[in-house]
């Protein structure tokens, strides 16, 4: 029987032009292989191998592997895509965890980080007058400000935004949580995500 553990941990996926496009589990990513819808590449030598190849090589005694009844393969850590030339939709969904990702849990009024609890989500033009729940018209805002804000504009209550909401720019890129990171993945996927613990 196939090992479970290392079936499910993370193997990234690159489309044919070698861009990271998101993370699999090995289980999904040894079935590809096989298919030859995708191969693996090698992170020592970035070399690319199908399955035939890939069996091949020799596993040391500490690399994890997976066995088969046949044999045992190395895990891929990387394996490219053979015809995926695409990259993931660019739209990023508007909800309340991506907003406070965007927004880096402050308050976009005083500047203050209080904690998730005492976060709210302020309507830049509030529903009263028309405003809607948007990337461009919603903030966080700490529940003190939100308090003095109420249900009028910004400059009604004497108060400015710090910087004006936005549709993030981080769509595409392939967020990887820091417990699941692998070295010989740094080559492909930008350093600012590392610093950043996602949640599943």
């Amino acid at each position: 029987m196939l090992p479970g553990g290392i079936l499910q941990e993370r193997t990234l996926v690159l489309n044919r032009s070698w861009m990271a496009i998101t993370t699999t589990s090995v289980r999904h990513a040894v079935s590809l292989v096989y298919q030859r819808a995708a191969r693996v590449i090698c992170p020592d030598t970035y070399q690319t191998h199908d399955f035939d190849s890939w069996s091949e090589l020799a596993v040391a005694r500490d690399q994890p592997c997976v066995r088969t009844v046949a044999n045992q393969l190395r895990v891929p850590e990387i394996i490219v895509l053979a015809t995926y030339d695409g990259l993931p939709r660019r739209n990023v969904p508007f909800s309340r965890r991506n907003l406070y990702r965007r927004d880096q849990h402050m308050c976009q009024y005083c500047g203050g980080r209080p904690g998730t609890e005492e976060l709210s989500i302020d309507h830049v033009i509030p529903r009263s007058r028309g405003g809607r729940s948007t990337w461009e018209n919603c903030v966080l805002a700490c529940v003190e400000c939100n308090k003095r804000k109420s249900n009028r504009m910004a400059w009604e209550a004497g108060m400015a935004l710090l910087r004006h909401p936005r549709v993030p720019r981080w769509s595409w890129d392939v967020e990887v949580s820091v417990g699941r990171r692998r070295a010989s993945w740094d080559t492909f996927i930008s350093d600012r995500y590392w610093n950043t613990e996602l949640k599943d």
